[in-house]
């Protein structure tokens, strides 16, 4: 292993900036920094959800996934760094296709909700596409893998699925959205 944290406070970023791997350092706010804290928080949004009571298979994926998002990290972290491949995505697809294959097909829009794991399952959902519009938006002004942004738009899928399948694990169905017009008056 490389480098390893000797020492946690350093005092270099007090003036408003950080260092990447490569050494340079950025503020704190700059569009890199801002894609690498939602890649962060998507990746503790899944260890939340990994904190609770899952299927074993749902459990191996998401570890994977973490490992990979740290990966992703590391890529954002350097310039110009690749370390996001087609397996990742393919894998990630796998996946989709595995969860979702057990499921009804899905005819109404769903709520994030239903049991306690389905819901983080959203919440991380919800994190990831926050997560892909930073990484998009760092795209759109410095070089960054095509790879990163696919690998993230697949990871969201993967947790619409994973939503409703820990719903079905949880002996629960979907949460079904019902238009203004067919909910009870409640006035």
């Amino acid at each position: 292993m490389g480098n390893r944290l000797s020492k946690i406070v350093t005092r270099t970023g007090d003036a408003g900036t950080t260092g990447l791997g490569d050494g340079s350092r950025v503020a704190k706010d700059s569009l890199r920094i801002e894609a690498i804290g939602e890649v962060d928080e998507l990746n503790s949004a899944l260890g939340l959800l990994l904190a609770g009571d899952l299927p074993d298979a749902v459990r191996d994926a998401l570890t994977g996934i973490q490992h990979d998002l740290f990966d992703l990290g590391g890529e954002l972290c350097i310039p110009g760094m690749n370390l996001i491949g087609e397996a990742h995505i393919a894998r990630l697809e796998n996946l989709v296709e595995r969860f979702n294959g057990d499921l009804a097909p899905l005819k109404d829009f769903i709520l994030p909700g239903g049991t306690r794991a389905a819901a983080f399952a959203h919440l991380a959902r919800t994190v990831c596409r926050r997560a892909e519009r930073r990484v998009v938006h760092l795209a759109n002004a410095e070089t960054v893998s095509a790879l990163a942004r696919k690998y993230l738009n697949r990871l969201s899928d993967l947790m619409f699925v994973l939503g409703r399948s820990l719903n079905k694990a949880g002996g629960r169905g979907d949460v079904l959205w019902v238009h203004a017009k067919d909910r009870p008056n409640t006035d």
